[in-house]
């Protein structure tokens, strides 16, 4: 259907943005409603109006600085639908909060299955969480879209058919970092600090890829008190650590570091440094305790202005998703949100989960990512590579092309492939 019809259909279905965001603050559906009409055979979950997705979020806990995600894949699905939706179908999105606790994922992704029928998931939060269901998903032939996580466990066609990555997996991230690290600090001692699960584990594995780690310390999300492990670094002589943190935990290495006077060049996940979103822990020490830290990105920074990819959600932040703070998290959710967007429109008006699967799997699908995807039959990796930035007084300046590789012993080279632009009317092509 072309964008002109799906406009047609939407003004009979079209419901107020607000709407979507008062019900995702009570944990209930974004979009227009409950669904309506009789699920289609073979597809749980779509209607001839809707299609209901689901997504387990941190919307409290640890990772709760994460729950601006969700509410910008809201108000992206809110415009889209006001647009006609996909194939004449509104998408709604029901948001549970799992708090970033496994035990809470697998009983929200249970009844966001068995008993709200989803007819996929979509973009659901972290590593462990998301990991703590995939048998599960798999079991009940579920479609895993685009986990909010660069582990490499989405890349396991044979074991979970239905599971596709989004971002660069963290191995991927390490080793471009570690080909940065190595260029511009040959002589460095370079050391590690990450999460004590895959998140940490992949991206020390990418990293060790490339250069030599001396010290390496890990840290509980359960676990605030991290000084020990700072310490350790210090002690270590550490001129360069590698940084594995959820924007929260990054947070605190940076003001743990500083209380300890340990210097050293700070080089952090993209996934845990978002400069608007550290500010919402640092304050005014902010500009202070990042100015020259280095990071990565997989899609257009959030300062970037003259990217199409960011007027274009600047635009649907301020309209539909109450002007709220543009950084990271919104890009991030956007992005996901038209991508998934995209993969529904490429799966057909007969949708099924089999066809929703065949539409990814084929590969193709292009959005605001700055490197191709690698979705194939035998690869269910997302974008195959990153950018490499320092903050300068609160921003992030590129440092580097952007880079393409893979999570094995391929080389980091730089990409031939310019990112997409944003389509006109910023609807699924």
């Amino acid at each position: 259907m072309r964008a002109s019809s799906r406009r047609q259909v939407g003004l009979f279905r079209r419901c107020a943005a607000s709407a979507g965001a008062a019900a995702l603050a009570l944990g209930g559906l974004a979009g227009c409603g409950g669904t309506s009409g009789d699920a289609t055979a073979g597809a749980p979950g779509v209607t001839e109006d809707t299609i209901l997705l689901g997504s387990t979020q941190a919307l409290s806990g640890p990772a709760a600085p994460y729950a601006a995600i969700g509410k910008a894949m809201t108000a992206y699905f809110d415009y889209l639908n006001e647009h006609g939706g996909v194939h004449g179908r509104s998408i709604e999105l029901k948001i549970a909060d799992d708090a970033y606790n496994p035990s809470n994922t697998a009983s929200q992704t249970r009844k966001l299955v068995l008993q709200d029928n989803v007819f996929a998931m979509a973009a659901s939060l972290g590593t462990p969480t998301v990991s703590a269901v995939s048998d599960f998903l798999t079991q009940n032939k579920v479609p895993n879209l685009f986990p909010t996580s660069g582990s490499r466990v989405w890349n396991q066609p044979d074991k979970h058919p239905a599971a596709f990555g989004f971002s660069p997996n963290y191995t991927i991230e390490g080793k471009v970092l570690g080909t940065y690290i190595s260029e511009k600090f040959p002589d460095k001692t370079v050391c590690f600090f990450g999460q004590a699960d895959d998140f940490g584990a992949d991206g020390l594995a990418g990293l060790e890829k490339v250069v030599k780690v001396a010290q390496k310390q890990e840290y509980s999300p359960a676990n605030t008190d991290i000084a020990p492990q700072i310490g350790a670094l210090k002690s270590a002589g550490c001129q360069v650590t590698v940084s594995f943190t959820t924007a929260g935990f990054s947070a605190l290495t940076l003001g743990t570091a500083a209380r300890q006077d340990f210097k050293t060049q700070w080089v952090f996940t993209g996934s845990g440094f978002d400069i608007p979103t550290l500010e919402g822990f640092l304050k005014e020490d902010t500009i202070e305790l990042t100015e020259g830290a280095i990071t990565s990105a997989y899609l257009p920074v959030s300062t970037a202005a003259d990217n199409s990819w960011i007027k274009l959600f600047k635009e649907i932040n301020q309209d539909y998703n109450g002007n709220a703070r543009f950084d990271f998290n919104t890009v991030y959710g956007m992005s996901v949100a038209y991508t998934v967007a995209q993969a529904l429109e490429r799966a057909g008006e007969d949708l099924t989960r089999d066809s929703l699967v065949d539409a990814v799997a084929k590969g193709g699908i292009r959005g605001p990512m700055l490197t191709p995807f690698q979705y194939s039959e035998d690869n269910h990796s997302g974008a195959s590579g990153t950018q490499v930035y320092v903050a300068r007084a609160g921003v992030l300046e590129p440092a580097s092309p952007i880079y393409t590789t893979d999570d094995g012993d391929g080389d980091v080279v730089e990409s031939t492939t310019p990112p997409a632009e944003a389509p006109q009317d910023g609807l699924p092509q």
